[in-house]
């Protein structure tokens, strides 16, 4: 199988979320689900990364950024997006 070219790949950013609680992964796809519903969770194009104490690094599809930032803006628990970059060196900046 051929590899895609450039044009034709999904173009991912990356959001540092930090939280409460011990299951900030199930929180995040939750808040994805509630908000915009499986639809906008396929779209999204969700991927987990890195996950620390009380933070996770997850990658999500460039057009979808603002669609997660809202729904785990407007979640139950308590979450937040730090940071948002283009790629993951630019995270640790």
């Amino acid at each position: 199988m051929k590899a895609l070219i450039a044009s034709h790949k999904e173009n991912k950013r990356y959001l540092v979320v930090r939280g409460e609680g011990k299951y900030l992964k199930e929180n995040i796809e939750k808040a994805i689900l509630e908000f915009s519903g499986k639809l906008g969770m396929s779209k999204c194009g969700l991927s987990f990364i890195k996950s620390d104490k009380d933070k996770i690094i997850i990658s999500v599809n460039r057009e979808a950024v603002d669609l997660v930032r809202a729904s785990i803006a407007v979640f139950h628990e308590r979450m937040e997006v730090l940071k948002v970059s283009g790629t993951l060196k630019g995270l640790s900046r």
